[in-house]
């Protein structure tokens, strides 16, 4: 933990209560996958990136925060400040996180919700943090599934409002993260037992629109009962709004389908049947083509015509190609100078033409990899399960630029701000910058 500033003996009046309100802009990094929600940090901020770095000899190491308790959400920051959550393992308190982004210095740590009985966890992957928050100059919102959802005030961390009525069981624990779109706070909850997207007014946090999925799972036994409880039916995705050939779409994926929605009224325009469970990975968008991860077991990523054609089901008119082996899991791709990059829980790196769906070269990194890699420049920053941080150039061929080391594992997106990296690990949160 960085030590403590020493108090001032006197101040002025003025500047002791500018110095009580931290900047709250610009907005650095505002949703899990960066400014562009797409994982591409902007130019002039890679370029100042540092290539290397190491926990052990401090190199490039700016500062490190000791954390408690557990979460996988990716830090967002705003202004003076990174925002994040956290959970107790049994699930019993749910925290969020304000920190210092210059010092390091834990400004917040505010118990937000208390569970008595939470749903057991049942893997030993996901834990009672994991959705991400996302910020605004004048809101900070975060969400735990079906445990609550809340607006904060990020220039003093207070609670505008709080949702802890939008439920569902999620058996494995929660995982979506929000969206902002306009006026709206999108929120996606696929269980067990209920599966659909609501929008909440971003203001009020009242209720704006509800649409259930209209999902033909196929797994219902002679009974009529959902098998396996309904787990094929829950997935964990974050979606993302594009506009598709001039329509608004909030582009979402389900297990068993992905699907088109009005993100202002939430009606479904169109729907693509796939065979996949747990999604959990953003779409991209590239030229015409969407791209779509379908899941976690056997994941296929599928490439998806663009036009104005896209209403009802459009399976069998508009999948342009799918890739149906060693697609990503939980660690959402990058498109960089046209091509795309994945990455396996297993660490089976892959780099591929999105437009014709044609493979250009396969090759592995260590460890196992949760977070999705950001991309600064023509480097991508890939994080794993053994601290390690594998720098890779974004090109037609394999090559790693270098290989960092800290001493806890990681299972957080990374995030960026003013030219310095944030790596949040299993104990510690990391300012990585350029001495």
């Amino acid at each position: 933990m960085p030590a403590l500033p020493k108090p001032l003996l006197f101040c002025v009046l003025p500047a002791c209560l500018a110095s009580a309100q931290p900047a709250t802009t610009p907005l650095f990094w505002p949703d899990r996958t960066g400014p562009t929600n797409d994982g591409v940090v902007p130019a002039a901020e890679a370029a100042r990136l540092p290539l290397e770095w190491d926990g052990e000899s401090g190199r490039n190491i700016a500062w490190r925060t000791e954390l408690d308790d557990a979460g996988h959400s990716t830090p967002v920051i705003g202004g003076d400040m990174i925002w994040f959550t956290s959970a107790t393992e049994d699930g019993k308190k749910q925290f969020v996180y304000g920190i210092d982004r210059h010092s390091g210095r834990v400004v917040h740590h505010k118990l937000l919700f208390e569970n008595a009985d939470p749903e057991p966890l049942g893997n030993p992957l996901n834990n009672y943090a994991a959705p991400s928050p996302v910020l605004e100059a004048d809101a900070l919102y975060v969400h735990f599934g079906t445990y609550g959802t809340a607006r904060l005030d990020p220039a003093t961390a207070e609670v505008v409002w709080q949702r802890r009525d939008i439920n569902v069981n999620h058996y494995r624990g929660p995982g979506s993260s929000p969206v902002i779109h306009e006026g709206l706070l999108i929120l996606t909850l696929d269980g067990i037992n209920e599966q659909f997207v609501t929008a909440l007014d971003k203001k009020t946090g009242a209720t704006v629109w509800k649409t259930n999925r209209t999902t033909d799972y196929g797994d219902l036994d002679a009974e009529g009962k959902p098998t396996r409880d309904g787990d094929m039916r829950k997935a964990y995705h974050t979606p993302t709004v594009f506009d598709l050939a001039g329509v608004p779409t909030l582009v979402s994926v389900g297990s068993r389908a992905a699907f088109g929605y009005d993100p202002a009224t939430g009606r479904e325009l169109w729907t693509i049947r796939h065979g996949g469970f747990n999604a959990a990975i953003r779409p991209l968008l590239i030229k015409n083509v969407l791209i779509l991860n379908t899941g976690s077991e056997r994941a296929h990523t599928l490439g998806v015509r663009v036009d104005e054609g896209m209403k009802g089901d459009i399976t069998e008119s508009h999948v342009l190609w799918d890739r149906e082996k060693r697609n990503a899991s939980e660690a959402g791709p990058v498109l960089v100078g046209g091509l795309l990059f994945q990455i396996t829980r297993g660490g089976i790196l892959s780099c591929m033409n999105p437009l014709k769906g044609e493979d250009i070269w396969e090759d592995r990194l260590d460890g196992q990899h949760l977070p999705g890699p950001i991309a600064a420049g023509d480097r991508l920053y890939f994080c794993n399960d053994r601290g390690q941080s594998h720098v890779v150039r974004a090109g037609d061929k394999f090559e790693i630029l270098a290989k960092n080391q800290l001493p806890e594992a990681i299972s957080a997106g990374m995030a960026v701000a003013d030219g310095a990296l944030y790596i949040r690990s299993k104990k510690a949160l990391y300012k990585i910058a350029v001495k």
